[in-house]
């Protein structure tokens, strides 16, 4: 009877203790981070904190010195070396430390220290020299690897990382964080910006070459789409007759203000038969600011069968009526007319039947570090219907995507209907950009290759012409690469650009389609300018996504793979894993 090989394990640290007060403060902590966070490439659910990734990885991975008697022999020994090792896991998890090359490469070491010693436990096992070297760390595998946090920090750790999920959403975004950028890591970037010389001597670490390209061709995306659709986004000019209405505006007459956003109210025919011909307003919410000193809200104005919006600062003098709206219940609203009821049932109908439309409520502008609001115009509305996209996606839906509105569809009977002609204008135009871009970076690579010829050979001058799929790293692959992220960024326009966007009226800012993991109906909704410097706009999600592409693929890191699997059949087997050296 062949002997069983008997595999010696040893007691890791996690299984004894850990510094919780110190996790759980980084992990709380890293919920408020926004800027350098990977988050930013790519939203997804249930994101888990780097911090706890980090620390349940390196706790899995060190010993216990109570497993090494050998070493630590007395309990004092032994305290005093698991303190040691806490005082490097208290300062791994904070977030400043997160690129700190010399404490990570400190805990790489801990790390590699623990896995030499388990490899000379296990120096008579059969399969020792396939399983158990000592230059080289397990792989890590995480089969079900969503956002992608768990498979980072392995990589960060030194470890060879490998993701695996069945959506592929989940799969592009940890390919475009453990696998793009090791890849491309080192290398200067492309642009003719970068290369006229202002970056001389300048040391491309990690994926910060490969950031700065994105940076430079998101921007020209951004220029370029204010050049073929800004007309569709214009400024507003505060004149004379505004300040005379509101003198609060007048540190800003004659001047243009950019616009934040415009928010609209939807509306409905009303069922009061001596109105049917009005179109009233479906208001949750007349608060436009409720920040304590900087109060703005909508007084609607009846004028017999007509009424407008006006707006006002300061404190309404009914603040509960403001809030309110025209809304009585959850979905139920009343005739501003009238005071006739209006049931969502009523309002579902309408909508399916192609009669809900939308009237500007607001507009939302930048002043000097405050958001100004103004009453709306016709002529406003009337550039916002006029555009005209060259296509709509017609791909079904099943209305709202939220558990108390279950079974009403509220005209929205394809995606395309979760956007307004403008929004959709936008997002084409970039999406198409997307494309343009990459042919751009691709000849600017290929540019950058050729100036180099005659010099030493750097990743640069890889000439390989495979794309990224098929295993790539040359031009192609990295023109690839690039219109990757900026997909990615179009993705985060996307999610600041529906009719299903609503207004925060206490802190003055968007909120997106994803707030909460759910498509509620929204019902004065909020269309941001993707042109603006502010929440919502194309310019600030290009600086948030650039920040935390920067930080990845850190020195050491070896490169990962990203794959759609299912977990009962995965692309990574077991055998795969222990060819690369995994217990």
């Amino acid at each position: 009877m062949a002997e069983v090989a008997v595999l010696r394990t040893t007691r890791k640290l996690i299984e004894v203790a850990l510094p919780l007060d110190a996790i759980n403060e980084a992990a709380g902590r890293e919920k408020s981070i926004r800027h350098g966070h990977p988050s930013t490439l790519h939203l997804w659910w249930a994101r888990r904190p780097l911090a706890a990734a980090r620390a349940v990885l390196f706790a899995q991975l060190v010993d216990d010195p109570s497993s090494r008697p050998e070493l630590f022999p007395t309990r004092r020994d032994q305290d005093e070396e698991r303190e040691r090792l806490f005082g490097i896991l208290r300062e791994l998890v904070k977030w400043e430390n997160t690129t700190n090359e010399k404490l990570i490469e400190q805990a790489r070491e801990e790390i590699r220290a623990s896995w030499r010693r388990t490899c000379a436990d296990n120096a008579d096992h059969p399969r020792a020299a396939e399983l158990f070297d000592p230059e080289r760390l397990p792989a890590f595998h995480d089969p079900f690897a969503g956002g992608g946090a768990i498979p980072l920090e392995a990589q960060r750790l030194g470890l060879e990382a490998h993701a695996s999920d069945l959506n592929p959403v989940a799969v592009l975004i940890n390919k475009a964080m453990i696998e793009i950028p090791p890849k491309f890591a080192g290398r200067p970037p492309v642009n003719p910006e970068s290369r006229n010389g202002s970056f001389d001597g300048k040391e491309w670490k990690g994926a910060s070459g490969l950031a700065e390209d994105v940076r430079y061709y998101g921007k020209w995306m951004r220029d370029e789409a204010e050049r073929r659709i800004g007309h569709l986004y214009p400024n507003v000019r505060v004149t004379q007759e505004m300040v005379e209405e509101r003198p609060d505006l007048e540190p800003y007459a004659g001047r243009e203000l950019t616009v934040i956003a415009w928010l609209w109210a939807r509306t409905v025919h009303s069922p009061n038969p001596a109105f049917a011909k009005v179109e009233v307003p479906l208001v949750s919410n007349f608060m436009l600011s409720s920040k304590k000193g900087r109060e703005a809200w909508v007084k609607p104005v009846v004028n017999g069968e007509n009424y407008r919006f006006e707006v006002r600062v300061g404190p309404p003098p009914d603040s509960v009526v403001a809030k309110r709206g025209t809304k009585i219940g959850r979905g139920n609203f009343r005739c501003l007319l009238s005071g006739s009821p209006v049931p969502y049932s009523y309002i579902d109908d309408e909508a399916n039947a192609g009669r809900m439309s939308a009237r500007l409520l607001a507009v939302v502008v930048a002043g000097d570090r405050q958001r100004l609001y103004l009453s709306p115009d016709s002529e406003t509305e009337t550039l916002a219907y006029s555009a005209q996209p060259s296509w709509r996606p017609d791909l079904p839906s099943r209305g709202t995507w939220a558990s108390n509105a279950q079974g009403r569809r509220y005209g929205f009977h394809t995606f395309g209907d979760y956007f307004t002609n403008r929004q959709l204008t936008a997002l084409t135009t970039f999406v198409e950009l997307v494309g343009e871009a990459r042919k751009k970076s691709r000849q600017d690579a290929i540019s950058a290759t050729e100036t180099r010829r005659g010099e030493a050979r750097t990743p640069t001058d890889d000439t390989d012409p495979r794309s990224l799929t098929s295993g790539g790293r040359g031009p192609s692959a990295y023109a690839d690469a690039i219109a990757i992220y900026l997909a990615f960024l179009v993705d985060q326009v996307a999610n600041h650009s529906s009719v299903v966007c609503g207004w925060n009226h206490p802190n003055g800012q968007m909120r997106s389609v994803f707030s909460r993991q759910a498509i509620p109906m929204v019902w004065d909704y909020a269309e941001s300018n993707c042109f603006c410097l502010s929440s919502g706009g194309y310019q600030n999600m290009l600086d948030r996504q650039i920040k935390g592409l920067a930080a990845l693929s850190p020195a050491g890191a070896v490169e990962g793979t990203a794959s759609q699997a299912d977990v009962v059949r995965p692309t990574i087997s077991v055998d795969n894993l222990l060819g690369r050296g995994a217990p």
